[in-house]
C-alpha cells in the first residue's frame, strides 16, 4: 500500500495515486461525493465504499498512516449513526421508546445507511488529499483551473502557516510552564494560550502580507511559475475511473430498488 522514496533527505510518495495531478484528485473527490449525497441507502454507499477500498490500495499510504489519518472519520460515522437511530424519523415497528428517544425499524435502516454513506463520502477525500503537496495543488489551481494567482498564493501561504501554529503552541506551553503561569486550571490555561496564539497569528499574518506585497506577489499582469503543472492522460484516466464509482453505486441502488432520494428519505 505504500510507495515512498527518500529524495534529498525527504520522504517523497511515488507511484499510484501519488503521481496524479492534485487538481485531478480534487475533482475526483467531488465527483465521488456529490452523487452519493443525493441518495440515502445502504446499497449505493456500500458499493461505493467497496470500490473505494480498491482505490485506497494505490494511495501510497502505509496501513498505520491510513488509520492515523482517517480515524476522525471512523469516529464520526458511528456517532452520526447512533444519533440517527435514536432521534431519526420514526417508521415501521417501534423497538425502543424512552422519553425523547424512539428507535424504530426505519430509524435503524437510516442509521445504517448514514453510517456507510459517511465513510463512502469522507474517506476518499481524506485519503486523496493526504497525498497532495500544497504547493503542487496551488500550481494546479492557478495554471490548470486559471484561478486568481493572488488568491491561490495567499491560501498557500496561510496553509503553510499551520505547521508554525503547532510549533508556536508548544513554545507557548513550555514558556508558560517555565514562568509558572497558569499551572492550575486547564480551561483557564487553554483560553490564555489560545488568545496569545491568536495575537501572534494576526501579527505574523500582517508581516507575511507585507512581505508578499513587497516581493510583487500582488502585482498585476501575468506571472510566471517555478514549477509547471501539467494535465496528463493519466489524470484523465484517474478521473474517469473515479466517476465509475458513483455511477456503479447508483446503478446498483436503482436496480435493487433501494434508491432513496435525499429529498424523500425516511
Amino acid at each position: 500500500m505504500s510507495a515512498v522514496q527518500v529524495v534529498d533527505g525527504a520522504r517523497v510518495r511515488t507511484g499510484g495515486v501519488a503521481g496524479v495531478n492534485p487538481v485531478a484528485k480534487l475533482g475526483a473527490s467531488a465527483l465521488i461525493a456529490v452523487p452519493l449525497i443525493l441518495t440515502l441507502d445502504v446499497v449505493s454507499a456500500s458499493v461505493a465504499l467497496a470500490l473505494e477500498c480498491v482505490l485506497f490500495l494505490f494511495a501510497s499510504l502505509r496501513w498505520r498512516e491510513f488509520w492515523l489519518r482517517t480515524w476522525p472519520v471512523w469516529l464520526a460515522a458511528p456517532l452520526t449513526a447512533v444519533t440517527i437511530a435514536l432521534y431519526g424519523e420514526t417508521s415501521g415497528a417501534v423497538l425502543l421508546e424512552w422519553f425523547v428517544v424512539r428507535v424504530s425499524e426505519g430509524s435503524l435502516a437510516l442509521a445504517a445507511a448514514t453510517f456507510v454513506r459517511v465513510l463512502a463520502v469522507a474517506l476518499p477525500s481524506v485519503v486523496l488529499f493526504v497525498t497532495v503537496d500544497p504547493t503542487d495543488l496551488a500550481d494546479g489551481l492557478a495554471q490548470i483551473l486559471r484561478m486568481p494567482a493572488r488568491f491561490v498564493l495567499g491560501a498557500l501561504a496561510g496553509l503553510r502557516m499551520v505547521g508554525l501554529f503547532l510549533d508556536d503552541w508548544r513554545a507557548l506551553e513550555l514558556a508558560r510552564r517555565a514562568r509558572g503561569v497558569a499551572d492550575r486550571g486547564r480551561i483557564r490555561r487553554f483560553l490564555g494560550m489560545a488568545f496569545a496564539l491568536l495575537v501572534l497569528s494576526i501579527r505574523r499574518g500582517a508581516k507575511l502580507a507585507t512581505a508578499m506585497e513587497a516581493r510583487g506577489f500582488g502585482a498585476p499582469g501575468r506571472r510566471t511559475w517555478a514549477r509547471e503543472s501539467v494535465w496528463t492522460a493519466r489524470d484523465t484516466v484517474f478521473v474517469l475511473l473515479c466517476v465509475l464509482i458513483p455511477v456503479v453505486a447508483i446503478w446498483a441502488a436503482v436496480v435493487t430498488g433501494s434508491w432513496n432520494f435525499i429529498g424523500t428519505a425516511g
